[in-house]
């Protein structure tokens, strides 16, 4: 039996590093936000030869579109507008099929409202309320007990934090945008917690009953030696999995991919060592009293 209990405050403070410094991001530099939450227009022309990016770009300012961002190419125009209507876009690529003399195939043409975004962190919110109350309420019954229940939403949030603060890096730094696809990506990672938790728990309900006597420290590390390898394995294949996704997916999905992998590794840390040692304590206070 290996005694992971004994480096408690190590991983305890990792954890505070960890998401010391996302808060530290989030409240220094915050997020970049997709048309999905600010609202707004994507467009993706591709010509059908190379042009001038620079008599390119003079045409879209010369039609005073308010661009937010804007990537050219030799054959390609990539641009998120203010809400931009058909009428405008039919009109600005007109302008530009005549003036660079090049047929536009158009790959993508998105106009969004605001409203999305604010609705979509509504229904987030009140789907992630519901859940933890299902999941405390459904672990307070099956484990016999409400400090298992509230361990396993400690982890929880714990994982929470470290997606949302190491997002707000990527962000900063990669120019990663917050969208639903990170919403999606945010709730995947949070029932990953609390699944790779009720084994480690299962297995430490099954000690209790078998040697009541068993002090919680005692059960909480041989149930940790013995499922570590399986945890291990099963979050590996996923991981295994993201990294190949990530290193060789599309852009469009790469924040995504990488979001998951982040949720899936401080899941997988966060059950045994974050998880665990803050249940052991629980039932040891218990039954102090």
């Amino acid at each position: 039996m290996i005694n992971f209990l004994k480096y408690r405050w190590i991983y305890f403070l990792i954890s505070t590093i960890v998401i010391g410094v996302g808060l530290f991001s989030i409240f220094k530099w915050g997020y970049r936000y997709s048309i999905d939450f600010t609202g707004g227009t994507n467009i993706d022309y591709q010509f059908s030869k190379n042009v001038d990016t620079k008599l390119m770009n003079g045409i879209v300012k010369e039609m005073k579109i308010q661009v937010l961002s804007q990537k050219t190419e030799k054959n390609r125009l990539t641009m998120k507008t203010k809400v931009l209507d058909e009428e405008t876009n039919s009109l600005l690529k007109n302008s530009l099929e005549n003036n660079l003399k090049a047929k536009i195939t158009v790959l993508k043409y998105e106009t969004v409202g605001p409203t999305l975004g604010k609705e979509a962190i509504r229904k987030t919110l009140i789907a992630s309320v519901l859940a933890i109350i299902g999941i405390l309420i459904y672990m307070s019954f099956a484990f016999k007990g409400f400090n298992f229940a509230f361990s396993a939403v400690i982890a929880m949030f714990h994982d929470l934090l470290v997606v949302v603060g190491s997002y707000s890096l990527l962000s900063h730094f990669f120019g990663a945008e917050v969208d639903t696809m990170f919403v999606t990506a945010v709730l995947t990672t949070m029932s990953f917690s609390v699944h790779d938790t009720i084994v480690i728990f299962d297995k430490i309900r099954e000690y209790h009953n078998e040697q009541g006597s068993l002090d919680p420290e005692s059960a909480a590390n041989r149930s940790l030696t013995e499922t570590m390898v399986r945890s291990l394995n099963n979050s590996m294949t996923i991981v295994f999995m993201l990294l190949a996704l990530t290193l060789m997916g599309g852009s469009t999905i790469r924040f995504f991919i990488l979001t998951l992998l982040i949720g899936t590794v401080t899941g997988t840390y966060s059950s045994p060592f974050i998880a665990t040692p803050v249940l052991v304590w629980l039932e040891k206070i218990r039954k102090q009293k």
